[in-house]
């Protein structure tokens, strides 16, 4: 089971537009799949089309007793449309009928935020990791982190095998991203060494600015192959897809297709080594 940590140093360079992109080419792919809100603002969740559900603890809940409970008595099916499938059942989720998309959910709320204190101790540390170790329904494991280097982020990290953080091409992102990088390296001999590759991925780009074009070389100059060669551009109906709760990949229009080949093309990235790989980087 492969489990992803999209990060972020700085909020506003869209990390959870990411994690939600690739969750729609995952489901498009037909990879069962597991996204676990580890926000407190729960954006994800609210993404992702799921309703509170009295039977579920959200995610905070849960870190409370790692070894007391079953993840998997906790996840929620997406509620995602499907209107293409006529096997949809109208949930998005995750029924056990042939070619239904399986991509659940463990619901975030602001129950997290207890846990963004820093710490160093394995106990908690592995509260995630134990959650985890539960589950074996999913390829895929998609972790939205804070946006902070806290100890909620280096709980996921503990229990990821790998990390992508996300930056958009501005000054401070990057910077900010660089930084993360080197504390990410020296986290990771510590106390994450499960983690196989790490990588960064450019967001919310604007070809036709200069100072994107700029912030992407100095990207290139400074992360070398641990930047991945898909950017993601700026999308101007974004916000609308996701305040539909739709995946991209449902989306009408060319400019959501484009964004969701790009997210195709991220994920199948992110199923190879990070490290190590240096191709044309694509937007």
């Amino acid at each position: 089971m492969q489990i992803i940590s999209i990060s972020s140093l700085k909020g506003g360079v869209g990390k959870t537009s990411v994690s939600l992109g690739l969750a729609s080419a995952a489901r498009e792919q037909g990879i069962p799949t597991l996204v676990v809100d580890m926000d407190p603002h729960a954006d994800a969740t609210t993404g992702l089309g799921v309703k509170r559900d009295e039977n579920a603890d959200d995610i905070g809940t849960l870190l409370d007793r790692p070894k007391r409970v079953e993840l998997a008595d906790h996840v929620v099916a997406s509620g995602w449309p499907d209107p293409l499938s006529s096997a949809s059942d109208g949930s998005g989720g995750s029924a056990s009928s042939g070619g239904t998309k399986v991509l659940d959910v463990v619901r975030g709320s602001s129950r997290t935020a207890l846990y963004e204190r820093p710490t160093t101790r394995q106990r908690e540390l592995r509260r995630l990791s134990l959650l985890l170790d539960s589950v074996t329904k999913y390829a895929l494991v998609l972790v939205d982190c804070p946006p902070a280097l806290n100890g909620v982020t280096r709980m996921a990290w503990a229990a990821s095998t790998d990390v992508l953080l996300v930056a958009e091409p501005s000054l401070f992102s990057v910077a900010g991203t660089e930084r993360t990088l080197r504390a990410l390296d020296l986290f990771r001999q510590e106390y994450a060494q499960g983690v196989r590759s790490t990588g960064v991925v450019a967001n919310r780009v604007r070809p036709a600015s200069t100072e994107h074009q700029f912030r992407l070389g100095e990207m290139e100059r400074m992360y070398g192959d641990r930047l991945l060669p898909v950017a993601i551009p700026e999308q101007s109906n974004w916000q609308q897809i996701q305040g539909a709760a739709w995946p991209v990949h449902a989306w009408p229009g060319e400019t959501a297709a484009q964004s969701a080949a790009l997210f195709d093309e991220l994920l199948a990235a992110l199923h190879r080594p990070l490290q190590g790989r240096r191709s044309q980087r694509r937007h």
